[in-house]
């Protein structure tokens, strides 16, 4: 037995094997025994690709440990491939030495080529471990005496191949166990089937006697407190939720079902009681502007989607800029562009986010860093809006929306910023002015309707100064547009200054933003161990930029920006600053590796 400080694990089969669910359970199980981890689900864009295709194969990967863990990790350890395709989507990256386990009843002569291989590739696996194991039928020798049929029975070998696992990373089958029954308790003999095959697969590993293989790990030494793993579009869910509760307000969310969204739709549906209202709408026009009217309402509205569906809410939006109320909008960025990667993570949207709008038409832009991260930026988000009564665009993307992190339930009374509304009941004026502003911050007030005394115009034509009348007045709309632009601008003043990570001191600064932190913060680390050293800034605040951070940039001598786009950051830092900087580009559906990472950073050292 190994007694290691971390492992990669990825389970890899046809979008129908559950590799999902198998991934789900064996980190669900992970984090009840107190490891950090990271998880990357990986999803064929096809509905239904062709069977044993590479095109339709479904990943899952963990990376968990005993100590910090940033990233689901650049290389497995343990590959699980359930048929010839999943070996050969995936081989490429895993580890030299590292161990795979083969489905070999999955490796006929069609099936290896439907895979596209011209001879079968177990006869080349020289570099790795291999454990060939007939799954399928084993799954159906332990399963002979169940009153089920054979294709019934086979659909359970991903629990054999999870129990294989388990035993080789000292897993415990018992909280997969109670999953199964809670999860099948109204098909006993499914739940009898799935809990069968997971045991069979566990005592057939240790029957091969692969003890040298089986890994230890450790708990991590995490920060004192209640942990639960959460993927990134619930975090983003439960965070709305919150700044609801502490603003005082319904939530309502708008949105129209689209990939890697739309389970934001699924989580917040659920939560009635809490006074959240979800509309299912017929659009992605119409979901907006739902939202629109439930902000003109009082509610703290938000409507989810991807780039595809951000492009066609751009005149909803506009609208609620124009009329200066808040609204969230939430794009979980995928590859574009059109239909594009739809289950593959990018960071394409940025452009649109900062100016994809008619008109002048300056937004609050945030991104969130994490799966965890985004239940405190989903708040954020919706503390700016409420606060500063403008529409924000909370940029996440697929990789952290799907992926899992533990999460640190915190303290709601004292680790979170209060949310002070500007609902007004009255006026001390004698006539009431809905774009009279506070001269601070310039934030209007806000009041609903039915308020007496407080009726007023609304609509998308240009406002007067103060009275909110429509005016067609130049000098007004000139006014107007500066003032739209300078409310946003001060909102620089109620966001936290840059922080500043790795060496403050060098002459090289590494910048990021949203979901490619982990990865990004481990290459820095990873790197700054060595004879080079490098400062690295994570952007979560894109618009307005923090404060301080312009004059952070002008501290380094050599400026890079890493991304998951063509260089999109690099050309607003450009604009913004006039400063000069270099991009490391990955436009290829997937997030950065550190290894990559490091590479980078070192060959601009030398």
């Amino acid at each position: 037995m190994k007694n290691n400080e971390q492992a990669v694990i990825r389970f890899s089969g046809d979008s129908g094997d559950g590799m999902q669910l198998t991934g789900s359970q064996f980190t669900n199980t992970t984090a009840q025994m107190g490891n950090d981890l990271a998880t990357f689900p990986d999803f064929p864009a096809e509905i239904r690709a062709p069977q044993g295709t590479v095109a339709g194969i479904s990943g899952f990967q963990i990376h968990f440990g005993s100590i910090s863990i940033n990233t689901p990790g650049d290389e497995p350890d343990v590959l699980v491939a359930m048929n010839p395709a999943a070996l050969k989507a995936n081989l490429k990256d895993l580890k030299i030495g590292g161990v795979v386990i083969i489905n070999e009843d999955a490796f006929t002569e069609l099936g290896i080529k439907k895979a596209g291989y011209k001879a079968n590739p177990l006869e080349h696996l020289e570099d790795y471990k291999v454990v060939c194991a007939k799954i399928t039928t084993s799954t159906k020798i332990a399963l002979e005496e169940l009153d089920l049929d054979s294709k019934s029975k086979a659909r359970s070998k991903n629990f054999y191949a999870l129990g294989m696992t388990y035993f080789m990373f000292s897993r415990d089958m018992q909280s997969t166990i109670t999953w199964i029954n809670e999860k099948f308790s109204k098909q006993e003999i499914v739940a009898q089937a799935n809990i069968m095959a997971l045991k069979a697969g566990y005592n057939f590993a240790e029957t091969i006697e692969i003890t040298q293989d089986v890994i230890q790990i450790s708990k991590a030494n995490l920060d004192k407190g209640v942990y639960r793993q959460i993927s990134g579009n619930v975090a983003l869910s439960w965070g709305f939720i919150c700044a609801a509760e502490k603003a005082g307000r319904d939530l309502f969310l708008g949105s129209y079902p689209i990939t890697p969204a739309s389970d934001i739709l699924h989580e917040l549906s659920k939560h009635k009681n809490l006074g959240v209202k979800t509309f299912q709408a017929e659009d992605e026009i119409a979901a907006c502007s739902a939202a629109v009217g439930a902000s003109f309402a009082g509610a703290l509205s938000i409507t989810t989607s991807s780039g595809p569906g951000i492009a066609l809410k751009s005149e909803a939006l506009n609208l609620a800029l124009m009329l200066e109320l808040p609204l969230v909008v939430i794009d979980i960025q995928r590859g574009g562009p059109s239909t594009g990667l739809p289950t593959k993570t990018e960071q394409s949207d940025l452009n649109m986010a900062m100016y994809g709008r008619n008109g002048d038409s300056p937004l609050i832009v945030l991104a969130a860093k994490s799966p965890s991260d985004c239940f405190y930026m989903a708040y954020e988000a919706a503390r700016l809006s409420l606060e500063h009564m403008t529409p924000v665009i909370l940029l996440s993307d697929g990789y952290i929306a799907n992926g899992s992190t533990p999460w640190k339930i915190p303290n709601l009374d004292t680790e979170l910023l209060p949310i002070n509304t500007k609902i007004i009941n009255h006026t001390k004026d004698d006539v009431y002015l809905p774009y009279k502003r506070d001269p601070k911050n310039l934030v209007r007030t806000w009041a609903l309707p039915g308020t007496p005394e407080l009726m007023h115009r609304v609509g998308g034509l240009e406002k007067e100064v103060d009275t909110g009348n429509v005016s067609y007045d130049p000098e007004n709309h000139e006014k107007m547009t500066l003032i739209r632009e300078q409310k946003v601008a001060l909102v620089a003043s109620n966001i936290p200054d840059q922080v500043i990570e790795g060496d403050a001191e060098s002459d090289s600064l590494l910048i990021s933003w949203g979901g490619t932190y982990g990865a990004v913060h481990e290459a820095v680390k990873k790197v700054n161990q060595g004879p080079h050293k490098v400062a690295h800034v994570h952007l979560q605040y894109l618009n307005p930029f923090p404060k301080n951070f312009v004059d952070i940039l002008k501290n380094y001598k050599n400026k890079y920006v890493a991304e998951l786009n063509t260089g999109q950051l690099k050309g607003v830092l450009q604009a913004k600053t006039g400063l000069s900087f270099e991009g490391y580009n990955k436009i290829q559906g997937k997030p950065f590796k550190v290894s990559e990472l490091v590479h980078f950073i070192e060959s601009t050292q030398k």
